[in-house]
C-alpha cells in the first residue's frame, strides 16, 4: 500500500473508477479515496469516473471526465476484479494503473495490483491504509468507508465481518456523520420498488434442497415502473426464508439475462464465473444469453445446494 500513497504522491491528476452496477462499497470507496487524497492535497486534481448510480447519490455523484484528462494521469480502480467490469472508459489511458479490491482475484491488471480477500470490503482496506500511513480522514470520508462496510457485511451478518472489520467500523462511527440518516437512506426503498418487493414474495420459486430464483422479465419491470438496476433493492427480499440456502435472481435486460445470486452456505462465485460474471463466495453475479441457460444455472445452483447442509 506504500507504493500506491507514493504513486498518488508523484501524479498530479489522480482519475478513480470502480465497477459497473456499483453497490455502496463501490461507490464509498471510489468517494472515500477522493476524499482521502484532497485532504492531504487539495491542489490535487481528482475525478471520479463513471456513470452516476440515482439510487447512490446520497454517497456521491460522478465527476464529468474529459480524454484529455488521462494524459500524464494516475488511473485507480477500486473494488474491481476483472478490466472487463470496469465502468467508464478511459481507465485504461493513464500513465499508471492502480487496482484496488477485496474481490478474489480473477484478472492481474495494472502497474501496481493491492488485492486483500480476506477484508470485507475495499472501504475497509482503505480505512486501514489511513491508519496504517496516518493518512487524514474527513467526516465524509468516514461516513462513505462506513457505507461500504455496512453494505458489503450485509449489517454485519455475512461471513466476511471478522474482528478487524468491527473495529473499523468502531473507529469510523467516533467521526462526526450522522450515522442513523445514512442507514436510513440506505434501506429507503420506493413504492415501486415495494410493490415489485412483494411479486418476488409471491412468485418465488423454492425447490426441495433449498434453492431458491426469482425471474423478472422486462414486461414485469415495465410493469411495476422499475429498472434492472433497481432489482438489486429486492434481492434479499425472502432471505429470513427457513430452509433457504442459496437463491437467484434472473432479470431480463434488452440483449442479457443479468444473473444476481446470493448464498447462505454453498459457495457460489466459481458457478458465476463459469456464465461470464464472479464475485465473492456468497455474493456473485453473472449473465446468461438464454433463458436456456438460466435453467442451466439454476440446475447447478441446486445441486449445490443439495450438496451442502446448513
Amino acid at each position: 500500500m506504500e507504493n500506491i500513497w507514493k504513486a498518488v504522491f508523484d501524479f498530479e491528476t489522480i482519475i478513480i473508477h470502480r465497477h459497473v452496477r456499483p453497490d455502496p462499497d463501490a461507490v464509498g470507496s471510489q468517494a472515500a479515496l477522493k476524499e482521502m487524497i484532497t485532504a492531504s492535497w487539495p491542489e490535487k486534481k481528482v475525478l471520479l469516473a463513471g456513470e452516476t448510480q440515482q439510487s447512490l447519490t446520497f454517497l456521491a455523484e460522478m465527476d464529468p471526465v474529459q480524454p484529455e484528462d488521462y494524459k500524464e494521469a494516475l488511473v485507480i480502480v477500486c473494488d474491481t476484479a476483472n478490466t472487463a467490469r470496469v465502468d467508464g472508459e478511459g481507465w485504461d489511458k493513464g500513465e499508471k494503473l492502480i487496482k484496488i479490491d477485496h474481490h478474489p482475484e480473477v484478472e492481474r491488471y495494472g502497474n501496481y495490483q493491492w488485492v486483500m480477500t480476506e477484508a470485507s470490503s475495499t472501504c475497509e482496506m482503505l480505512f486501514l491504509l489511513a491508519e496504517q500511513l496516518d493518512v487524514p480522514l474527513t467526516d465524509e470520508a468516514a461516513r462513505l468507508l462506513y457505507a461500504g462496510i455496512v453494505a458489503d457485511t450485509g449489517r454485519f451478518r455475512f461471513p466476511n465481518t471478522t474482528a478487524a472489520t468491527f473495529s473499523s467500523a468502531g473507529k469510523l462511527i467516533g467521526y462526526n456523520f450522522d450515522r442513523s440518516s445514512l442507514l436510513n437512506e440506505m434501506e429507503e426503498k420506493s413504492q415501486e420498488i415495494l410493490r415489485l418487493e412483494g411479486y418476488v414474495l409471491s412468485t418465488v420459486e423454492v425447490s426441495a434442497n433449498g434453492a431458491a430464483q426469482v425471474i423478472l422479465t422486462e414486461d414485469t419491470l415495465r410493469r411495476f415502473s422499475v429498472t434492472a438496476e433497481d432489482t438489486a433493492a429486492v434481492v434479499n427480499s425472502f432471505s429470513t426464508l427457513k430452509g433457504l440456502k442459496a437463491w437467484v435472481f434472473f432479470v431480463e435486460e434488452p440483449d442479457v439475462i443479468r444473473v444476481r445470486m446470493r448464498s447462505k452456505k454453498p459457495e457460489i462465485h466459481e458457478l458465476a464465473a463459469d456464465h461470464q460474471g464472479g464475485g465473492h463466495p456468497m455474493a456473485a453475479g453473472a449473465k446468461a444469453e438464454s433463458w436456456k441457460e438460466t435453467e442451466e444455472i439454476f440446475q447447478k445452483l441446486d445441486i449445490l445446494c443439495r450438496e451442502t447442509a446448513l
